[in-house]
């Protein structure tokens, strides 16, 4: 187990982050991407209950 944890550290010193900059811009697409994609089933589930009201 103490192998593991020694390698997992050793592997995560190889790590490059992003810098302010990048993590700005990631964050900026993941939270726009999770908007529209609510915005889209939130259409898509009205217009599907539109028509299945209609019948």
């Amino acid at each position: 187990m103490f192998t593991f944890f020694k390698n997992v550290s050793r592997e995560m010193k190889k790590v490059t982050w992003p810098k302010g900059k990048e993590l700005t811009s990631y964050t900026v697409t993941v939270i726009s991407t999770v908007a529209f994609m609510a915005v889209f089933f939130t259409v898509i589930d009205i217009i599907i209950t539109q028509v299945l009201n209609l019948f």
